[in-house]
Parts: C-alpha cells; sequence; structure tokens
C-alpha cells in the first residue's frame, strides 16, 4: 500500500508544480475568437501595453531585460506578473521581444530603468493565427508561417505587415506540449 501512496503524493507534487509554473498559472493576452478552424483563428485583440527588447541574437540576454524588468527594475520598483504570450516580431529597430503586461499594470505601468526596454502600446487589431507545438526554431516558424498563408489565402483573407510568433511555456515544457503561434495581422 505504501508504493501506491507514494505515487498518489508524486503525481500531487507534479500536478501542483506544472500548475504554478506552466502557462495555465499565468494571466493570458485578452482576444475575441471570431472563426475557428481546427489549429487557425481570427481574433481581434484590444490594445496591449507591453513591455519590449530588441535583440540582435539568440543569446543576447533580451529575455533576461525583460524578466528584470518585471522583477522591478523598474521606476516604481514594482514587481509585474508574468503573462502569456511572449511575443517576437520583426520591427524596424530588429528582433522585437515583448512581454504584455497585466490588464491591473497596464494603465498605469512603470518606465522601465534600462534603456533597452520600452513600454509601449500595441495597437488593437485583426489577426489570423496557426497553433503549434515544438520548440523555438527557425525550420518550425517558416513551416508554420507558411501553413497560415495557406489557409489565409483558402479563406480569402489579405494579410498586412510582419509575422509574429508567441511562445506561451517556460523554457523546461517540453515540445510536444508547448504551445506556439504564429500571427498575421488580417485587412480589415
Amino acid at each position: 500500500m505504501k508504493p501506491f501512496l507514494f505515487v498518489i503524493l508524486l503525481i500531487a507534487v507534479f500536478a501542483v508544480f506544472f500548475r504554478t509554473t506552466s502557462r495555465a498559472a499565468y494571466e493570458t493576452a485578452p482576444f475575441t475568437v471570431q472563426e475557428k478552424d481546427g489549429d487557425y483563428e481570427v481574433r481581434d485583440y484590444p490594445q496591449l501595453t507591453v513591455a519590449t527588447t530588441f535583440q540582435k541574437s539568440d543569446e543576447d540576454g533580451a529575455f533576461m531585460r525583460l524578466f528584470r524588468y518585471i522583477q522591478g527594475a523598474n521606476a516604481d520598483s514594482q514587481k509585474i506578473q508574468m503573462t502569456t504570450p511572449v511575443f517576437m516580431d520583426s520591427q524596424k529597430e530588429g528582433t522585437g521581444m515583448s512581454f504584455v503586461l497585466p490588464q491591473s499594470v497596464a494603465a498605469k505601468a512603470p518606465a522601465a530603468t534600462a534603456n533597452e526596454v520600452k513600454v509601449t502600446k500595441r495597437p488593437a487589431a485583426k489577426y489570423a493565427i496557426f497553433r503549434y507545438a515544438g520548440r523555438r526554431s527557425e525550420k518550425n516558424e517558416k513551416a508554420s508561417l507558411e501553413r497560415l498563408r495557406e489557409w489565409m489565402k483558402s479563406k480569402g483573407l489579405k494579410e498586412t505587415g510582419t509575422p509574429t510568433f508567441a511562445y506561451f511555456d517556460p523554457p523546461w515544457t517540453i515540445g510536444p506540449f508547448r504551445r506556439n503561434e504564429v500571427m498575421l495581422q488580417v485587412a480589415r
């Protein structure tokens, strides 16, 4: 009987750990689904307040700059809850990485103390989305973007702007269980 109790206890500990360290533990950027088709959706996003930094390479510390901001490296020394997703997109300044700020602080978000982090508004927009699993890689991003573009073409949707990739999971989540999305803004 003791091995059975140990297994139950182990499962309970794992469940608590997973619940408090997975995407389920975080506020997610709000949106309204306009159309759903399997792993594809058309969504309306409201204006979002984001903290953004630009990266020169995958290893340049962009994530940690944003993490320090939400841990208190800001004008108010305020700790800010992590949210999902982390947005990655090409902008004129380079590849931007953005944390969506929780709705509770979005209206009065403190300025960052690091010059490389800017708090801005991401405009309200309509997006076509394709959800996929796996680790972040150029191969996964390229294949997913192709699939989204094919689906949009079949639906008669016209894209505007550049792709955004949205990542929802902490680094320790194994590939098949990761939630990733590619987003393309849709002309209204």
